[in-house]
């Protein structure tokens, strides 16, 4: 009966899902839906009136309040759980929810699980002793208290758990963090910077060298001077549109001869 009622369970609810995503049948997916949690109840049902008829107790009576402890707690995120993967991965929906990979908002969510299995645990252990109480033969309900004193281990163990993440709590993610012209910057490698419309002339990008300072005029590597206080870059046109000699850009000057006053010939 118990492993009926399992496999009825995912069937009910794949079925549910696939009328609903696949099928567009809504109604009916709703009630599919519905009786899912409603096998734990026919299944606890089931346990009554196989001890009540003359049945002694076991560890599968138990399980059977244990099941619908368990729907009734934590029966709706499962559905959610495996709602939003499947309508994820049939009906293009968005990715699914997951919790919070490390810091103090994971913490927060282990200990509302482990608030979630201490009411699963309550619930279970009240329809215990209530079945033991409706066979009203205590000699044949010895397993079903038995199976009672497993829950407190269970709270016991799984409070272990959220206290792992409060005292050792996990790092997490840090995002990237923007540059200031919008765009991302690792150091260590070339970012770009959009140029103001005055005296630009790189196209409207300016060349970042890291660890160099940053100017209004551009940006100047380190052991490079320009003169007046205008910053140079290797290899790269000047920013400021103001005269400057290889001597002390160390490379050609990208605007014409004349402009710069030396006898530079490009190359063949």
């Amino acid at each position: 009966m118990i492993i009926g009622c399992e496999i009825g369970f995912w069937v009910l609810l794949g079925l549910g899902l696939a009328t609903r995503y696949l099928w567009r049948m809504r109604r009916l997916s709703t009630a599919l839906l519905v009786a899912v949690p409603l096998l734990d109840v026919i299944l606890l049902a089931a346990a009554v009136i196989d001890i009540r008829g003359g049945a002694e107790a076991n560890w599968r009576h138990g399980l059977a309040a244990g099941y619908l402890a368990y729907s009734i707690v934590f029966g709706h995120r499962t559905l959610r759980w495996a709602d939003q993967r499947f309508a994820h991965r049939f009906a293009g929906g968005p990715p699914p929810w997951k919790p919070p990979p490390g810091g103090m908002a994971r913490a927060r969510y282990e200990w509302t699980m482990w608030l979630r299995t201490v009411l699963a645990c309550a619930i279970a252990a009240v329809l215990l002793y209530g079945l033991a109480w409706l066979v009203g033969d205590w000699s044949r309900t010895t397993a079903l208290l038995e199976f009672g004193g497993v829950l407190p281990r269970i709270v016991v163990i799984s409070f272990l758990w959220p206290l792992s993440y409060t005292l050792f709590p996990k790092k997490a993610g840090v995002p990237a963090v923007p540059h200031a012209s919008g765009g991302s910057f690792a150091p260590g490698t070339a970012g770009s910077n959009p140029a103001s419309s005055e005296g630009a002339g790189v196209s409207g990008e300016q060349h970042r060298v890291p660890g160099a300072p940053h100017t209004s005029e551009g940006f100047s590597a380190p052991g490079m001077t320009a003169p007046s206080g205008e910053a140079g870059v290797p290899g790269a046109p000047h920013l400021s549109g103001g005269p400057s000699t290889p001597e002390e850009a160390g490379v050609p000057h990208a605007s014409t001869p004349e402009a710069a006053g030396s006898k530079w010939t490009p190359r063949s």
